[in-house]
């Protein structure tokens, strides 16, 4: 297995910052916009945001929530792997809300299908976006794309994106892995 350093910290944290100024740009004070995080990974990167939202743009109010997709996905059950299931994490209403949904890498699309399924039980939004860290464009398997993307990848089958997060595993770095 080898790996390869795709974004450094440093890259990462202006990525953020880009993403965070592409969504005000869209939803300025934020007043009807919600940000959820796809569990588990997406957690962190809006986490992340927000606080950039908050402390370095000054939006006052953000609402941000977490959403557990596991029991809502296609290949639940199917395979050896056991899933477990996160928490989800979303108390205020979504209806009539522009939802933002945030994940790290965006791969298949088959995640955020069952996260518009998901998120139907906590009412129906006016309109649903997607941020993502990572889009890696040729391995779709629904007709999912980003509103918002911080570097577009052309990652083949054997090749994995991995993203590490600070508050998770200690340091912001992205590495594409290649499985032989």
């Amino acid at each position: 297995m080898s790996q390869k350093v795709l974004l450094t910290a440093k890259e990462v944290n202006i990525i953020l910052h880009r993403l965070a100024c592409q969504l005000i740009e869209n939803h300025l004070d934020f007043s009807n916009t919600i940000l959820i995080g796809i569990q588990p990974r997406g957690k962190y990167l809006a986490q992340r945001l927000a606080l950039l939202l908050k402390e370095e743009y000054n939006i006052k109010s953000i609402q941000v929530g977490y959403l557990d997709i596991t029991f809502f996905r296609d290949d639940f059950r199917r395979g050896n792997k056991t899933l477990e299931a996160n928490k989800t994490e979303i108390d205020f209403v979504v209806e009539d809300k522009k939802v933002v949904f945030i994940d790290d890498v965006l791969y298949t699309g088959r995640s955020i299908r069952a996260a518009l399924t998901a998120i139907q039980s906590f009412g129906r939004p006016s309109e649903i976006e997607l941020l993502t860290l990572i889009d890696r464009r040729f391995s779709r398997h629904l007709p999912i794309q980003p509103d918002y993307r911080g570097r577009q990848v052309d990652a083949i089958n054997n090749e994995k994106v991995i993203v590490k997060w600070k508050e998770n595993e200690g340091e912001d770095l992205v590495l594409i892995e290649v499985i032989k």
